[in-house]
């Protein structure tokens, strides 16, 4: 194992991304994203180096303009001299697990600039919102010196759940002519959106929108002083409600009420992390001291041809397990 995969290349590699070096960035992500054990010890070594940006998740329907939102923020944090990083997560292609718009140009005035590190990732149908290594990468973007990270999700209406969990402040954007669409995901939006954005608000509809809005918060009590999400129209096209918006994030953030709200998300997100970690790690030395990798096969089979049920398989499969550690 040479080059940046060796343990010196791998420290090499940490110390210039530490430095803020653009190409060792994009290199570490990539082992991150490899999901192989490169990529588990560089974000080992990276880790302890982050957790001082502030992050900012960015979600809604498709169609919403979040891209646009995102670029107008990443323009006006440039403005105030600060390093931007911007992770967009696209959906995945069934066929070849790669990011079906990975190749849409995204922030184009922002890609000769070196304040701005914009990296596209695919889902590979993770539910959520979020690729799986999404947290390692925004992690090493953190570590890399940027200060603010904006993470632009897929937009798959109530499974936003990781954004709340990953993000300092969450703006959830919608844009006039739902119609019922508002019906159907408002059971889940009052907990996600930390600020509402009414995008393409010259539109027709705009006003409806903004009235329906007031009603969902209408039906949640908030304790006097708690904080009330609120409703920041733009059009992001245009720049217009763009300054508002990077101001309610920046009223948001500095809002000490918040603080335990946020605290709670992350540690929810690493207890969610954890036994996602540790499950991982039974499986892969479940495999090792067992040959169920060849059987896997025959008992999906088996499965799916409805002769056995999954839980007595599962059952079954555990059981070995138990005999064997008990020897």
């Amino acid at each position: 194992m040479g080059g940046a995969r060796s343990k010196d290349g791998l420290e090499a590699l940490k110390e210039r991304l530490l430095a803020g070096d653009t190409r060792a960035l994009a290199r570490a992500i990539s082992l991150v994203e490899g999901g192989g054990e490169a990529g588990r010890q560089m974000t080992q070594l990276t880790f302890t180096h982050a957790g001082s940006a502030f992050v900012v998740g960015v979600t809604g329907i498709p169609g919403a303009g979040k891209s646009t939102l995102v670029d107008g923020l990443a323009t006006l944090y440039r403005k105030a001299d600060e390093r931007v990083g911007v992770v967009a997560v696209d959906p995945s292609s069934a066929f070849s697990g790669g990011a079906l718009l990975g190749d849409r140009i995204r922030m184009q005035r922002h890609t000769s600039d070196p304040g701005v590190f914009i990296r596209s990732m695919a889902t590979r149908q993770h539910l959520g919102g979020l690729a799986v290594a999404t947290p390692a990468v925004v992690d090493l973007i953190d570590a890399a010196g940027h200060q603010r990270i904006l993470i632009e999700t897929v937009g798959v209406g109530q499974d936003e759940i990781e954004v709340i969990e990953m993000a300092d402040t969450v703006v959830v954007a919608m844009v006039p002519g739902l119609g019922d669409d508002v019906q159907a995901i408002k059971a889940g939006i009052l907990e996600v959106a930390d600020i509402f954005v009414i995008n393409k608000s010259d539109h027709e509809g705009a006003d409806r929108l903004h009235q329906e809005l007031e009603n969902l918060r209408g039906l949640v009590e908030h304790p006097k002083g708690e904080w009330v999400s609120p409703i920041v129209r733009t059009v992001a096209t245009t720049g217009e409600g763009i300054e508002e918006l990077r101001a309610a994030i920046e009223q948001h953030a500095a809002d000490p009420r918040n603080r335990p709200r946020r605290q709670e998300r992350l540690r929810r997100a690493w207890a969610r992390r954890l036994r996602e970690l540790i499950d991982e790690g039974l499986w892969s030395r479940l495999l090792e001291a067992m040959p169920l990798a060849q059987e896997m096969d025959g008992l999906v089979a088996e499965i799916a041809g409805r002769r056995r049920d999954p839980f007595s398989v599962a059952e079954s499969i555990l059981r070995r397990v138990r005999l064997k550690a008990g020897k």
